[in-house]
Formats: structure tokens, sequence, C-alpha cells
């Protein structure tokens, strides 16, 4: 089984899925009976329809040791919602990532000036992830030199894989149709090794905790 980081969707064939929701939605997937993985967070698509009230929610459903990660959350300057209003939502919610101590996803599109300017200001201790990179290797460099993680999905620079080792790099499908174990194989090739051997995610999830 390989390790989907960042999947919108519950998987049946892969329970190493971790499915990214928002509190509402972790609240009702979150039973008894529910044997698989979560990340929580608000996106920054949707901080503007939020209420700051959620925060209080967040921490008492992300404390399940089935929630691996919180997030995604971030920036995005295509948003409909200011910066101010994602800036807001977003160190709140790295404020919660530390005090539960379990990983960030995040979340960025054109603004990783500023995603990079949060991480030297609050110097965090938990792992940053990056999902879904899709930028060039020069931006992949400087996002590695910084402490992030990098995850890519199907849609993937190669150079950006190239220089990304493989104790920084996770694999994901996001919205994808296609099987994980397909985008490991794809991304393998790339690093020249063994699918398998692409399991930084173990570590980073502490996925063996469980």
């Amino acid at each position: 089984m390989y390790i989907d980081i960042h999947s919108h969707n519950i998987s049946p064939d892969n329970p190493l899925t971790v499915c990214s929701v928002n509190v509402a939605q972790a609240k009702r997937i979150l039973t008894p009976g529910f044997d698989g993985f979560l990340s929580v967070g608000i996106h920054p698509w949707d901080v503007h329809e939020t209420d700051s009230a959620i925060f209080d929610e967040m921490v008492v459903v992300a404390q399940d040791k089935r929630v691996l990660a919180i997030g995604e959350c971030g920036l995005d300057k295509n948003s409909k919602a200011t910066i101010k209003e994602q800036d807001y939502y977003f160190e709140r919610q790295i404020y919660i990532s530390e005090l539960l101590e379990k990983p960030l996803i995040i979340h960025c599109v054109a603004a990783f000036n500023e995603v990079i300017a949060y991480k030297k200001r609050l110097k965090p201790k938990q792992t940053w992830i990056i999902h879904g990179f899709r930028g060039k290797p020069q931006l992949a460099e400087q996002l590695l030199g910084q402490g992030f993680v990098l995850s890519f999905g199907e849609k993937h620079n190669p150079d950006s894989v190239a220089v990304t080792p493989i104790d920084k790099l996770c694999v994901e499908t996001d919205e994808s149709k296609l099987p994980v174990e397909q985008i490991y194989h794809h991304i393998a090739l790339i690093k020249n090794c063994r699918p398998q051997e692409l399991n930084a995610a173990c570590r980073f999830l502490r996925m063996f905790v469980y």
C-alpha cells in the first residue's frame, strides 16, 4: 500500500489515503466505525465564508488520532477572500498545528514569498508540506532550503521532482482519478528508485504510531 498524503476522496481501495476535509465534514466522518485518516483545515477559498468560532471546533476535532494533519490551509491570490482574511485563518491554523503537534498541509498559489516569510517569522516545529507542487526546480530548491516538504501529484514538474530528495518528498492524488500507485511509479522513475522507497510520508504523518 502507498500513502496518499492528500486526497479529496476517501478511497476504499487504499486505507492509507489521507482525505482532506473541513471541520463540518470531519465531524460527520469521525464516527466510531471510521478507520481511515483525515487532515482537517479551512481552505483559503473558504475563509471569507467562515466564522472564527470554527477554531475551537477544529482543536477539538483535530485531537482525534485519525486526524493526521492540519490543512489544507494557506494563501491563494486567486481566492475571492482578501489576503488579510486569508492571513488571519492561515496563522491560526499554524497555531493549531503547533498546539496539537501535527504537520501542516499547505495550499499555495502565487504566494510562496509570503508563506516562506511566515515560516521564517514563526519558526514552526511541525513539518510544513506544500501539497500539489507544480513549480519550477528553482522554486522547489528555495522551498527545500527553508525546510519545506514537497508533495507531488499527477501534474508535476519532472525537474522539480528530480531536485527533491526522497526524504523530503510525498505523493498525493488530490482530485486526480489516477490510482496513487500509478503516481508513485511515475515519481519513482524520475528518482531512479523503487516506489516503496518513497516512504517519507510515514515519518511526517507518524503513521507508524497508529
